[in-house]
């Protein structure tokens, strides 16, 4: 026997207020979005000139010690994957305000919901960001635990 929930047997509407609330939602990420991409571009010159300035400082003996003498690539090597990481929920963001704009603009119901495809995204990529995070937070955390028990 077949069970439907409530949510097949209608379709939902926007009311006046849902679709004001989106489009508002909608403007807010996309301006986000262009500040997480000029934040993007900002952490690769980050890369390239602290890289370069690491580099610089360490053949001249400048006192940089192990930093130095490594010649910035880790330095840059960092920040690119920083903002390699950073890039995919900027760039969902983005797709999601572009395409909930243009949505709501023409009224089509196939651009808002590839919009929400977009929104799902970045969270989705948030989500297993965070987790992965507070397990490497939490490795690093037990690592430290044994090695102070050990000490002793």
């Amino acid at each position: 026997m077949d069970q439907n929930s409530t949510f097949d047997s209608f379709e939902m509407q926007l009311n006046d207020s849902a679709k004001g609330f989106l489009k508002e939602i909608a403007r807010w990420a996309y301006f986000l979005s262009i500040i997480g991409f000029i934040g993007i571009g900002l952490l690769v010159l980050f890369a390239l000139f602290f890289g370069s300035i690491f580099a610089t400082a360490g053949a001249m003996g400048g006192g940089m010690g192990a930093l130095g003498a490594m010649g910035g690539t880790l330095v840059t090597v960092i920040y690119l994957i920083m903002a390699a990481l950073y890039f995919f929920p900027v760039y969902y963001l983005n797709k999601f305000a572009t395409n909930a704009k243009e949505a709501f603009r023409v009224d089509d119901t196939q651009s808002l919901t590839k919009s929400f495809e977009y929104l799902k995204s970045h969270y989705k990529f948030m989500g297993i960001f965070t987790i992965v995070l507070i397990s490497i937070y939490l490795l690093i955390f037990l690592i430290g635990l044994i090695t102070a028990a050990s000490s002793f």
